[in-house]
């Protein structure tokens, strides 16, 4: 690893407390980044309600935390890009209703932000259940194409595009083989790199940087650089790591240099299913159940997914790609958020109907369309949970910024 310009390195205790800081006034910015950013009030408010108030769905691997944020362009070895679920750190074998649910309060709260009136927002939610039947309904033949919004098109053509040279500036704000150090990137102490080498001189681990590329060896990754990662919302305070890995020895441009993300596989807050068969048990370590989702839920992300252990945790590694993105769903048209209700709540369907047999797609879409009411083209349950959580998650909004906001840190 090159050297270093000495920075004062933040003692772990000191570390956590800047990153709570910074993650408290990251979701202050808006009451969109404070859903985003607090996903523990979404699996309160699931803990609260009654206990068949939301309908059973089959025992799939689900998101767990399916806001817009965590879905965006993912590429797969041949390097096509759809758009898919990005983030699995709360993957449970659960009820996928939840997934709909949590799906829709992100998109409401867009709503909201973009002043949009009331009505949008049920159009919205109607929007969104078409959107979700149509990945299970194999009868209709309207084609869904022409459902992504202009964002989406514009994102696509954008990934499709993307260089390694545009990852790099975008992530580690450099194209040269090394990581800056500054507000995004800490310097890391002598165990914390030693064990990240060690860690890449495995070959079922260095292999996550040769999967992808023709006529690599493992034995010829090398790690180049490594920093401490700030990086995220709901994931600050975890260990975070950017490493960057030479393939073949040269280190000249991109084909030659991978980036990897390694995130701490943390306890997951979703509710799951307790009563799954031989055929559907997660794993306990936290970094396979999140690998073992991604592989049945985004199987593209999947494949360059590994789990380990560092510095006693468990951690989940993943190679970062041009093509990777995070959709923005912020500022709304009215015509805009029905398509983006549609499109991506057909994502999230897809992801859910590739997992299930015949029978429970069946089952699944009847209980879908049994919950309808004639005032709305979209499940009761699905309309009475969103107006719950918006209202409960705009006042606890606003008590976030009185605590964190409204006096600046000393």
């Amino acid at each position: 690893m090159p050297k270093r310009k000495q920075l004062k390195l933040p003692s772990p205790n000191d570390r956590q407390a800047l990153l709570n800081a910074r993650r408290n006034m990251k979701m202050a910015e808006s009451a969109h980044a404070y859903v985003r950013g607090n996903t523990s009030k979404f699996y309160e408010w699931l803990d609260g309600i009654e206990g068949h108030a939301l309908p059973e769905g089959p025992a799939i691997w689900i998101c767990g935390d399916c806001h817009t944020g965590n879905l965006g362009p993912v590429a797969n070895a041949d390097g096509r890009v759809e758009i898919q679920i990005r983030d699995l750190d709360q993957t449970v074998i659960g009820n996928p209703a939840h997934d709909i649910i949590r799906l829709g309060l992100s998109l409401a709260t867009a709503a909201r932000g973009s002043d949009l009136p009331g009505v949008t927002t049920a159009r919205m939610m109607e929007a969104l259940a078409q959107g979700y039947e149509h990945a299970f309904d194999h009868h209709r033949h309207r084609p869904a194409k022409n459902a992504k919004p202009e964002a989406v098109r514009v994102m696509m053509k954008e990934a499709v595009r993307r260089t390694w040279q545009q990852l790099a500036i975008e992530r580690i704000e450099d194209i040269e083989p090394s990581i800056p150090l500054g507000k995004r990137f800490w310097p890391l102490d002598k165990n914390e790199r030693a064990e990240i080498k060690a860690l890449f001189g495995r070959r079922e681990i260095a292999d996550i940087a040769t999967t992808l590329r023709k006529n690599a060896d493992e034995e010829n990754v090398a790690v180049i650089d490594a920093a401490y990662w700030v990086k995220g919302c709901s994931s600050l305070g975890r260990l975070r790591y950017a490493v960057l890995l030479d393939i073949d020895g040269g280190a000249i441009d991109g084909d030659d240099l991978c980036l990897i993300d390694i995130k701490e596989g943390a306890k997951a807050a979703a509710p799951r299913y307790t009563d799954q068969d031989s055929t559907k048990r997660m794993p306990r370590d936290n970094a396979e159940r999140i690998v073992e989702g991604a592989r049945h839920l985004t199987p593209w992300l999947g494949e360059r997914m590994r789990s380990a252990r560092l510095s006693d945790r468990s951690v989940v590694i993943r190679e970062l790609l041009p093509q990777d993105m995070k959709l923005t769903v912020e500022q709304l048209t009215q015509e805009e958020a029905m398509k983006a209700a549609y499109f991506l709540a057909m994502v999230v369907g897809k992801a859910h109907a590739r997992q299930m047999n015949t029978a429970e797609r069946r089952a699944w879409l009847s209980e879908l369309r049994r919950a309808k009411t004639k005032s709305l083209d979209a499940p009761s349950w699905l309309w009475t949970s969103i107006v719950e959580l918006v209202s409960s998650h705009e006042a606890g909004y606003l008590e976030h910024c009185r605590r964190y906001a409204l006096t600046p840190a000393s």
